[in-house]
């Protein structure tokens, strides 16, 4: 019998050991093996309404964001809902400041403004700070000699104010201050007042940024150079400190917040990935005013496509561990990830 001649096995080896190359092929096997996804629903607007306007304005270095007043939120919002946003995130600028008899009115009118119209189509959150109150421009209350905030003497503030929100029918809290025990303090206001159903997003993991200036602009919020405490670096959360940034966000978490934050978004994406490994609460990060306007810029200038670079952005967002995006271009979302996908 003759011998047989062995198998060539060569042909069967591929040139290269592995090849992920067809999981890339097209859009619809990309789709298929994608396991980052972006949802509309994920996304909240920030509205500005300012007490002291009469017209609308635009907002410097912010493209497509408008500083409204008491006459055209309603509208603004109301066109936001037709692109398909449902969750908002107000910051009310009121007219008036002073160093520590605060007034809530306006606030208050421009919740239940919008509750009374919209009901249940929105989901309303609200910002919870001082910074646009005071005179100073600090996020609460100062010693007699400018150099130190006052936490509980702030907090004690914060958390009538939160009351007045959750009257007005505010949906959600969202304390930016960074008091210590804010977050305890509201939670126990709120639940004493039958208000046990009103959310609290913490700005839990909120940095001492250089990034929030054109926020700060139409927020009218900067900290004033006429006093000794310079800057929010003594109650911030430093950029170089990752265990207060973590230590933060898990303290509110017991003190009863819902939703954490960190911010900003973009450059402390290691934050959010880190967080989401120790905690399963949702996770919010806002892309601020800095982040923005710097995406915007390139775009402007051509160098960057603007529904690509935000897209790119927000996956990396969620790839980090969020679950909720703030975003000045919230009301593009549901469009722009309909073209992706």
């Amino acid at each position: 019998m003759a011998k047989k001649s062995p198998i060539n096995t060569e042909f069967m080896q591929p040139t290269y050991p592995q090849t992920l190359r067809r999981l890339r092929a097209n859009p619809h096997i990309r789709s298929i093996a994608a396991d980052v996804r972006l949802h509309p629903t994920e996304f909240i607007q920030p509205i500005f309404v300012d007490e002291s306007l009469t017209e609308r304005e635009a907002v410097r270095h912010l493209n497509g964001v408008y500083s409204e007043t008491f006459n055209t939120f309603l509208a603004s919002v109301e066109r936001d809902i037709a692109l398909g946003v449902r969750k908002f995130l107000l910051f009310p600028v009121p007219a008036q400041k002073s160093e520590s008899n605060f007034q809530f009115r306006f606030a208050r009118n421009v919740v239940q403004s919008l509750k009374s119209r919209f009901g249940t189509d929105i989901w309303l959150a609200s910002d919870l700070c001082l910074c646009s109150y005071t005179a100073h421009g600090h996020c609460g209350l100062l010693n007699a000699e400018g150099t130190m905030l006052q936490n509980d003497a702030t907090v004690r503030v914060l958390a009538d104010y939160a009351l007045q929100l959750a009257e007005a029918g505010a949906d959600c809290i969202a304390p930016s201050d960074m008091t210590d025990g804010r977050i305890h303090a509201i939670r126990q206001t709120l639940d004493a007042h039958g208000f046990d159903r009103t959310a609290i997003m913490s700005y839990s993991t909120k940095f001492a940024s250089k990034l929030y200036g054109p926020f700060r602009d139409v927020c009218k919020s900067a900290p004033s150079d006429s006093i000794t405490l310079q800057g929010r670096t003594t109650y911030q959360i430093s950029p170089d400190n990752l265990h207060d940034a973590l230590q933060s966000s898990l303290r509110d978490l017991s003190e009863g917040a819902d939703i954490l934050m960190v911010k900003p978004a973009a450059w402390y994406l290691d934050v959010v990935a880190r967080l989401r490994n120790q905690v399963t609460a949702p996770i919010a990060v806002y892309h601020v005013s800095g982040e923005y306007a710097a995406l915007e810029l390139l775009a402007t200038n051509g160098l960057l496509e603007r529904s690509a670079g935000h897209l790119e952005l927000w996956t990396a967002f969620k790839r980090a561990g969020a679950n909720v995006i703030i975003s000045y271009a919230a009301r593009e979302a549901k469009a722009w990830i309909q073209s992706e996908y």
